[in-house]
């Protein structure tokens, strides 16, 4: 653990909280850059996977006396920690109908931090079932996210691991980009980031923010600047023939035509993959 960690007021919450707990020493500085703007608001944080309750009583003093602290765990003793100010779920993660059932309880949340079983049904289904109950504004934290990478127990690598869920959480909210043509996902309109940790996965939820992308432009004239998007080999050529044709170049049909000699290049494309493919090789080493 780095010195810098120590020095945080989570980790020392963490430390000193009245019963057991157990976390992986990296999580501490990623609590404090996506968490501290909730510190002393009026919030429902919920926790999945509680164990002896030590977390709860680190978040409970870490967020401030305006907080709802809510535990969820399939194990039924979790519920004598009630006494100490939480309220608490004995419910399933990867099960539909209990998350009908806690959402109907407690309405919409501000943030879910899941610390349950770390299969991939289940956290997967934490996501899916929680996203139409977070406020905007929220987040949905998945932790022990290395398990999409571990074989025993959990039968990773997989097609259908949370790692590859999130990045099918990455393609949808492009979706918001008008050259994939593509109509908007539950998904892209809910979910406005997705930052990635080690071991931790964390989505920022804000419909207000997740609007069908435009193009716009300022209002300077373009003067001389040379296009060379898409295709460093002929840049400039093709520059030239925007200049020479350019009330063709607003034509579909030779729109089209330039489009295939310059950017759908089969060679030149094929000189690209060969490149990225030396660069993908050096992400195993």
């Amino acid at each position: 653990m780095n010195k810098d960690t120590k020095k945080l007021l989570i980790y020392s919450l963490f430390k000193n909280s009245k019963k057991y707990s157990i976390k992986w020493s990296s999580y501490f500085q990623v609590y404090e850059k996506i968490l501290s703007k909730y510190k002393n608001k009026k919030i429902k944080f919920v926790e999945i996977g509680v164990a002896n309750g030590g977390s709860l009583f680190m978040w409970k003093k870490y967020f401030g006396k305006k907080a709802k602290i809510i535990g969820i765990d399939l194990n039924p003793g979790a519920k004598k920690l009630e006494k100490n100010g939480f309220k608490i779920y004995i419910g399933n993660q990867s099960n539909k109908k209990f998350w009908s059932y806690f959402y109907k309880k407690e309405g919409k949340v501000d943030i879910i931090l899941d610390d349950g079983g770390h299969k991939n049904i289940q956290q997967i289904s934490t996501v899916h079932y929680s996203l139409p109950y977070i406020k905007d504004g929220g987040k949905i934290i998945v932790e022990d996210t290395s398990t999409s990478y571990v074989k025993k127990e959990f039968n990773n690598p997989s097609k259908y691991s949370f790692i590859n869920y999130s990045k099918k959480v990455i393609d949808s909210i492009h979706r918001r980009s008008p050259l994939l043509k593509k109509k908007l996902s539950f998904y892209s309109k809910k979910i406005f980031l997705v930052e990635f940790f080690e071991s931790i996965v964390v989505f920022s939820i804000d419909s207000r923010k997740c609007f069908q992308n435009k193009e716009v432009a300022n209002e300077a004239k373009n003067e001389w600047a040379i296009d060379y998007r898409n295709n460093e080999y002929f840049g400039e050529l093709k520059s030239k023939l925007d200049k020479k044709y350019g009330s063709l170049n607003k034509r579909s049909f030779f729109r089209r035509i330039i489009r295939k000699i310059f950017y759908r290049n089969f060679m030149f494309n094929l000189l690209d993959n060969i490149k990225i493919k030396k660069i993908f090789k050096d992400l195993d080493n």
